[in-house]
This record gives structure tokens, sequence and C-alpha cells, in this order.
């Protein structure tokens, strides 16, 4: 299963972690420097939910980010799960 939300479609992003070693100059030092540089994956927060769908009187599972769990109190289930059809999802 990848991992993507199902309704905002968030996925994995790459980045860069920094090793970093000195004192700051405002501490007097003579600065901090980059001693490593190192790729990494910045992960969205998926949560696989199991939400009520009163319209049809079952649950449906979702993988969602919690930030899709906002979209969804916010708009309601009914509107996102159309919305989801529409794209061609099934639910």
């Amino acid at each position: 299963m990848s991992k993507r939300c199902q309704v905002t479609g968030k996925v994995p992003v790459r980045g860069k972690s920094y090793a970093i070693r000195g004192i700051a100059k405002k501490k007097k030092g003579i600065g901090l420097k980059v001693t490593g540089i190192k790729r990494r994956r910045f992960q969205p927060n998926l949560k696989k939910k199991r939400l009520w769908f009163a319209d049809e009187k079952r649950f449906v599972t979702l993988r969602l980010s919690t930030n899709a769990l906002r979209t969804i109190d916010k708009v309601g289930l009914p509107t996102v799960v159309r919305k989801l059809r529409a794209e061609g999802q099934t639910v």
C-alpha cells in the first residue's frame, strides 16, 4: 500500500538533514559549520481510520493524513466521499 493520503494526496517528499558543529557567532564562536549532509524522506502523518458513513449505513475505511481528518470534520464525510468517487476511487 502506498504512503498516500486518499483525500489530500499527500505523499513522502525528499529532503536533507544536516549535521552541524561549532559554536555560534553570538556566543563568541567562529560560527556553525555543516559537517555532513544526509538525504532523508519526510513521511506524511497517515492514519487508517474507520468512519461511519450514515448515507449508506456502513463503515468506510480510509487512509488519511491528520490534515484530512480536519477537512472531513469541516466539510463532512458525504462531501469527501462524493469527491473521491468522482475521481474514480472506490470507497
